[in-house]
């Protein structure tokens, strides 16, 4: 019975859903599954495909149509206009509101920061990305224009670089898309939601966007990360750089960035001003999580908090109660509060109109094949204009021939008509040439006149011959896109804005105090990896170091017992430890076997140990194969007192030395085959990655390698110019015998 009840109920509540009244008062029974599929599933795909979803060209068809309307408007290079008359005109393609149209234009305004490269030059209040109540002001105040990048967008636009279709009531053409000279895609913020999908893309920098393509299409295998580090926000802030969460975002285009706050403490006010703030919150809803912790008692350190934004940019100022550390405040701020904040990334965007969730590889890969169709397009429509004015120079050339008869077919032919024909007949061209011959004016029929104009016949014939070999050539239609992006680079490139932190495994995280005494101590390491610690005291009072058969020292430093150390191993892995780790020691023991103190792996050997400091500066690695890799010292940072690092160096050849270095200097390296090279270390630009395969540094001849590296400080030669080089790689000069007959410093020997 209950059965038979929700069956007519179900029935009864098709038939209501789905009642439908007509043009005369019936009513006609739809099925709802019908309704959905007629009337909601063509909504839903307009919302994706024509809303919601950027392009490989990296807009919505809202700023694509605005930024057409200001470019057709002539405000790429003419001067600043009513915002209300931009809105007004682009209404002309967007059948949408004012409101919605002014909105899209203060999104990709330069004083709202939304976007890292924004493409509107602006004057007047266009409110602030980081501000949630901070309102912009109405279109009928404020002035716009296209800023100068905007010409990456529109080049070549006129040349048949993309389909033109018709707006909205077809009395207009427009673009599908916008021809851009570089992945605007990735480096423009761009953020959607659709029906059933999303899309949310961070912004990354242009240079580094720029140099990553060109890399990929110069080598498919490349490692992004070796060029594009990270996002980058036009709020700046600091990345918690996580090595492995960063590549599963660009491998498949989902996960999230860890974004942190910037801040500065002014001891004369007991004042924290936080100046760079997450991108992804404001400044209202910092302060308003704050005062809700202050009023729960959560947070009892602070005084005050207050928004102190001016036209210098965003300041928040927290007055501290005396005796607070900042630094722990802090941590603790970036634990309770959006001050540490989450990117979520959604790399969904619409290829052929379809939607699809691509890594930064594919979406490369993509902007490449289809910049590539553009630039294509581009040179066929060159071609055939050039074509064009070949055909007609050719005509012209004919008529060189006999001028005279040129002139007498005219004049001696009674009907206007029969002039073209006339001279068809007579010079054996076609419709086109003598078309173009008869609109010559009669002071330009002469010699001297048609011999200029056909001199341009053996350059076009040329120019189109090169056109045709470019289409015909991947390698040429590669470096055409290559040297545009670097164009592009070294025009708009510019510093990144978001600093990068490495030690983003521990990062936000309160510290706890540490009661560990200081005290001055002195650092022995063997090379068979023995480790002492000596404090000043006993070392005044031992007698020679002790070391085991067949061992000797590798080096001594004086430092502290709080001091951190990295020991490199063989196994490419880094541990990190403090030396408050190890017993104090006597120059009669052998010390503690490093091996078995840190818990290597069996059969894991040091390589190299070094002393952290305050992680300044850069640790360069020398490989067999002529490569070297400069890593940021700070890239071994860890909140933790002990931890190993895997990857610590590359593994793809040998390591030959391991060298860190406060400040640049200068290096010596050795080869198999008596060759040396000086160089700077300046000479190498830091790498991102730990494991980076490096640059090339010596150019090696067949069957030799590195052998060993030094500093040319105390490396014994005595004429460094004659090694010396000024750009790498290079291959160096074989090595004397006076510069060779002091005791170098070897890899061994550190």
């Amino acid at each position: 019975m209950a059965r038979k009840k929700k069956e007519v109920r179900s029935e009864e509540q098709k038939i209501d859903l789905s009642n439908v009244v007509g043009l005369e008062g019936s009513t006609v029974e739809q099925p709802i599954s019908e309704t959905l599929e007629i009337n909601y599933m063509p909504y839903a795909m307009s919302v994706i495909v024509s809303r919601a979803i950027p392009e490989i060209d990296g807009f919505k068809p809202s700023h694509r149509k605005l930024l057409y309307t200001m470019y057709k408007m002539g405000l790429l290079k003419g001067k600043l206009t009513k915002s209300a008359n931009i809105v007004g005109q682009t209404m002309q393609l967007n059948p949408h509101g004012d409101a919605a149209i002014y909105e899209t234009m203060v999104r990709l305004a330069r004083s709202n920061e939304t976007l890292l490269h924004p493409f509107v030059a602006s004057k007047g209040n266009f409110g602030k990305v980081y501000s949630r109540d901070m309102a912009y002001a109405a279109s009928r105040y404020t002035e716009a224009k296209l800023e100068p990048l905007c010409e990456e967008l529109f080049r070549d636009i006129d040349s048949d670089t993309v389909d033109m279709v018709d707006n909205y009531d077809a009395t207009m053409k427009e673009p599908s898309l916008l021809p851009t000279t570089f992945p605007n895609v990735l480096v423009s913020a761009n953020q959607g939601i659709a029906v059933g999908m999303a899309s949310n893309i961070c912004s990354f920098n242009l240079r580094e966007i720029c140099e990553t393509t060109i890399a990929l299409m110069n080598n498919p295998d490349h490692d992004i990360l070796e060029t594009l580090p990270g996002p980058d926000f036009s709020t700046g802030a600091e990345l918690l750089f996580d090595e492995a969460a960063t590549r599963d975002i660009y491998n498949t285009g989902r996960g999230s960035f860890k974004l942190r706050a910037k801040w500065r403490y002014e001891k004369k006010e007991n004042v924290i001003e936080i100046y760079e703030i997450p991108y992804s919150t404001t400044s209202e809803v910092i302060i308003d999580k704050v005062s809700e912790l202050i009023k729960s008692g959560k947070i009892k350190e602070i005084n005050d908090m207050r928004d102190e934004s001016d036209r210098n940019g965003l300041k928040l100022a927290i007055e501290i109660k005396r005796g607070i550390e900042p630094e722990k405040l802090m941590q603790k701020l970036f634990r309770l509060t959006p001050l540490q904040d989450s990117f979520s990334c959604n790399f969904n965007i619409l290829i052929a109109g379809m939607p699809r969730v691509m890594g930064v590889g594919e979406i490369l890969e993509e902007w490449t094949a289809w910049r590539t169709e553009c630039v294509r397009r581009r040179i066929f429509f060159q071609i055939s204009k050039k074509e064009e004015r070949l055909h007609l120079l050719r005509g012209l050339e004919r008529i060189l021939l006999d001028i005279d008869k040129a002139i007498k077919i005219i004049r001696e032919t009674e009907l206007e008509s029969e002039v073209i024909p006339n001279l068809m007949i007579g010079f054996g061209i076609d419709e086109v040439q003598a078309n173009y011959v008869a609109e010559i004016r009669l002071r330009n029929i002469n010699k001297e006149y048609i011999l200029k104009q056909t001199k341009a016949i053996d350059a076009l014939e040329e120019e189109i011959a090169d056109l045709k070999d470019i289409l015909g050539s991947r390698r040429r239609l590669k470096n055409v896109i290559i040297s545009e992006l670097k164009e592009v680079a070294e025009k708009y490139g510019q510093p990144r804005k978001t600093e990068i932190i490495y030690n983003a495994e521990q990062a936000g995280t309160e510290e706890e105090e540490d009661d560990i005494p200081d005290y001055p101590v002195t650092l022995f390491v063997s090379k068979q990896g023995y480790l002492k610690k000596i404090t000043q005291q006993s070392l005044r009072m031992s007698g020679e170091q002790k070391f085991k058969e067949g061992d000797s020292l590798a080096f001594s430093r004086e430092t502290t017992n709080k001091a951190e150390i990295l020991v490199f191993t063989d196994q490419y892995q880094c541990y990190k430890s403090r030396l408050s780790d190890f017993e104090d020691g006597k120059a009669s023991l052998l010390g503690d076997y490093l091996p078995q103190k840190l818990g290597m792996d069996t059969g894991e050997n040091v390589v190299c140990v070094i002393l952290a400091g305050d992680y300044k500066g850069f640790v360069l690695f020398f490989f067999e194969n002529g490569k070297a890799a400069k890593v940021p010292l700070s890239a071994y940072e860890t909140k933790t007192n002990r931890r190993r690092l895997t990857g610590a160096y590359s593994e793809k050849s040998p390591l030959k030395g391991i060298m860190a270095l406060d400040k640049d200097e200068q290096v010596v390296i050795y080869a198999t085959d008596g060759r040396a090279l000086v160089f700077s270390s300046a000479l190498l630009l830091p790498k991102t990655t730990r494991n980076t395969i490096g640059v090339s540094a010596m150019s090696l001849k067949k069957k030799s390698a590195v052998e060993r590296v030094a500093l040319l400080e105390g490396s014994g030669i005595s004429n460094p110019s004659r090694y010396r080089c000024r750009a790498i790689p290079a291959a160096g000069a074989l090595l004397k015998e006076e510069d060779s007959s002091e005791k170098q410093i070897t890899f061994e020997d550190m």
